[in-house]
């Protein structure tokens, strides 16, 4: 089964680069194309799609509205946000609104194969350090009264759901994890699945947003906050 990918992106000229990329794989076929978010929700509405590479500054509609509405849907195709800005508050707005991932539009090609597989297998881009570098600039900006249900929240999970929860939101992948804490990668898969579950997520990269929000992560650092 090959995975169905959407191109969003105002740019023709891009959308092609993309296209020649994925149509080389054999995994992989592009089967639809929108020119910004307005035209993308037009053209899911009649296209079965597994993940969508969507820009973020569009004309008419962005790719953070445009991903947002996306999510809210049922069994929405997954959302890789892809940014020409290292440090971009609209790709943190596109995380919060559901997105998967993003990734810088010069990245390698391979780099960028490889997160639109690992986002379509239930995997989150988290790993790269410009999505940690992006929540710490951010996240101190967030509502501080966003604080106050997602500590209720965690308050469900086990000693070990927060250890991994707080690994999670370093970046770590289940196989680090597993290393860190002296466990199986199967035992992590396992944490992970019920941290989401218990914390009603869809994926890491909201695991990666709430352990900041609720202040389990502080920004600029990497471990629990001081209080």
């Amino acid at each position: 089964m090959s995975i169905r990918v959407m191109l969003v992106d105002d740019q023709v000229l891009l959308r092609t680069g993309f296209r020649m990329v994925l149509a080389a794989q054999p995994d992989m076929e592009v089967v639809a194309e929108a020119g910004d978010g307005a035209e993308a929700l037009e053209v899911l509405a009649r296209s079965e799609v597994d993940v969508v590479l969507m820009d973020v500054r569009m004309p008419r509609m962005d790719g953070v509205e445009a991903t947002g509405r996306i999510c809210a849907q049922d069994n929405p195709p997954k959302v890789l946000i892809l940014t020409t800005f290292d440090l971009d508050e609209y790709a943190f707005s596109a995380l919060k609104a559901g997105a998967s991932g993003f990734m810088l539009k010069d990245v390698p090609p391979a780099e960028l194969l490889g997160a639109i597989r690992a986002v379509h297998s239930g995997d989150a881009v988290v790993a790269p350090s410009t999505t940690r570098r992006l929540l710490d600039r951010f996240t101190p900006m967030l509502p501080s009264a966003a604080n106050e249900p997602t500590s209720t929240e965690l308050g469900r999970l086990t000693d070990r759901e927060r250890e991994v929860m707080l690994l999670v939101a370093q970046g770590l992948s289940n196989g680090e994890i597993a290393a860190r804490l002296v466990l199986s990668e199967a035992t992590v898969k396992t944490h992970v699945g019920r941290i989401l579950t218990k914390l009603g997520l869809r994926d890491r990269v909201q695991v990666v947003v709430m352990a900041y929000e609720s202040g389990l992560v502080r920004a600029g650092g990497g471990g629990p906050a001081a209080h």
